[in-house]
């Protein structure tokens, strides 16, 4: 059987070296006969989907029926048009813009304008992925940033506010973003403002794509309070490439201080040289001065009052790039956040407990599963003689039991120690341990001894679900997120022909 391949079970395993990581992929796929699929994708575009039309009833069944528990406008259900967030067959989370009832009432005018922004892809935008004509409804589809808002970090933060490198990394991403834009030729973004401000899963910031297209089609562009908008709007109602400028500068003033300050009082504070007043003061003076003068001179250049005076995209760019100090700092660390860990795709058909518990990576619950379970799938997997059983099972058995006693008291190190005794032994062969063994790794970061662990469990028995369970698990720790769902996938087929007729689970 492939994924018993003795020279890679016998072999130490390093987890910084790639050779046992491929040693593993190709061990762990060799049971599920699935075709290798080539990954990724370019970084420069952000791994978004191709733009494509979506159906009424997808975006609804997304969205539990576009359920006010799934909303995620900063202004709730008092907002014109609602942004809620949904989940799409295959898995992936998606933010779908809902316009109220004609806001755009030429459908091809619409969706024109939809395709317009769906082709632009950059890993600095959250970008569009799809939208919907259906009848009088008008819907926007978008990737969907689950680390919340700037305006959420910035002014309605809980445990940390945003360090000073990471304010820079912001300014630096949403100027790379709208150079992007107007490269492709959409130079106008309308409101821009830290609610537009995204951020990832990883805790990167992405500019929202729904302030590429105004939110009816004769609707304002500025939603906000007056004393943010350009001047050159409220004198003429046009948004021009210059007053996103402007509105970067806004955002600028948000970055620096810490607040939502009208720009003609922060404006008069620079003129008046006061520019330690103008910082944040939950930033405690974790600011370099020349770094924020720089930042407050850039702001100062985007709020000037005739259009022409302020500077290009270009120049946002070049002026914010020299400032990042912290390149290789992941922005998860620096906003103070879980690093993600993506979960293996989970298969289209119910799921066990234990499925459940392998598609979210939950080590506890899995760990809650494996106590419970206990030995019974074992039965059959020994035959011993007499002599064996007199003269070794004592001794064995007691290093098993105490290994399942540091199992179920959670003390995973003396548990992967006991059940090392007794595998090492050999009399004895129990898929039931070898799981365990792979939990313990898996909660003690060596992935690489979980998934030879629960390959090995699947040489033992090889129509086992929770053999497949574990090695998906590990697999996706690993990152080989592919071959992780394959693995589930896998399980759970196994698991359906157990409940027609088989061994029992």
């Amino acid at each position: 059987m492939g994924c018993c391949d003795s020279k890679f079970l016998t072999a130490e395993t390093h987890p910084e070296k790639v050779s046992t990581h491929q040693q593993a992929h190709n061990a762990a796929r060799a049971q599920t006969h699935h075709p290798t699929v080539p990954a990724g994708s370019d970084p420069e575009t952000g791994g978004a989907p191709p733009f494509s039309e979506f159906s009424f009833s997808d975006l609804k069944t997304a969205t539990n029926n576009f359920s006010s528990d799934y909303i995620v406008s900063e202004s709730g259900e008092k907002a014109p048009n609602v942004v809620y967030k949904g989940r799409l067959n295959n898995r992936r989370w998606i933010a779908v813009k809902k316009f109220t009832k004609q806001a755009w009432p030429d459908p091809k005018q619409f969706a024109e304008e939809a395709w317009g922004v769906g082709k632009l892809r950059h890993r600095r935008l959250a970008n569009l992925i799809g939208y919907c004509c259906d009848g009088d409804e008008r819907l926007l589809v978008a990737e969907y940033m689950p680390t919340d808002t700037l305006a959420k970090h910035l002014f309605h933060w809980e445990n940390q506010t945003i360090e000073w490198a990471m304010r820079l990394r912001v300014a630096l991403h949403i100027a790379e973003a709208l150079d992007y834009c107007s490269t492709e030729g959409r130079p106008l973004y309308h409101d821009l403002n830290a609610y537009r401000v995204l951020f990832d899963e990883d805790g990167d910031p992405r500019l929202s794509c729904f302030g590429l297209m105004r939110n009816s089609r004769d609707g304002k562009s500025y939603s906000t309070n007056l004393a943010y908008t350009p001047p050159e709007y409220l004198r003429n109602g046009r948004v021009t490439p210059e007053s996103v400028i402007y509105s970067f500068g806004t955002v600028l003033l948000d970055l620096l201080s810490g607040k939502h300050i009208p720009p003609s009082h922060a404006l008069d504070m620079i003129r008046g040289k006061n520019i330690i007043l103008l910082m944040d003061s939950h930033l405690e003076g974790n600011f370099s001065t020349e770094e924020a003068t720089v930042v407050v001179n850039l702001a100062s250049q985007c709020l000037q009052y005739e259009p022409r005076e302020r500077p290009n995209r270009k120049d946002l760019v070049a002026k914010l790039a020299p400032l990042q100090t912290k390149p290789d700092v992941p922005s998860y660390v620096m906003l103070g956040i879980p690093k993600h860990e993506e979960a293996p795709p989970t298969p289209q058909r119910p799921l066990s407990a234990m499925g459940e518990a392998c598609s979210r990576m939950d080590l506890t619950a899995i760990h809650q599963i494996l106590v419970m379970t206990h030995y019974r799938d074992d039965e059959g997997t020994n035959e011993l003689s007499f002599q064996e059983w007199t003269q070794q099972m004592r001794d064995m058995l007691e290093a098993r039991k105490r290994g399942d006693y540091a199992f179920r008291d959670k003390d995973f190190k003396a548990a992967i120690d006991c059940y090392s005794q007794f595998i090492d032994v050999g009399t004895m062969v129990s898929p039931t341990v070898f799981a365990r063994r792979s939990l313990c790794y898996l909660l003690n970061e060596q992935p690489d001894a979980a998934l030879r662990d629960a390959m090995q469990a699947q040489c033992v028995y090889p129509e086992w679900p929770t053999a497949f369970y574990m090695q998906s698990v590990a697999l996706a720790k690993l990152d080989m997120h592919k071959d992780a769902g394959d693995m589930l996938n896998e399980a759970t087929t196994l698991e359906e022909k157990r409940q027609r007729g088989g061994r029992g689970s």
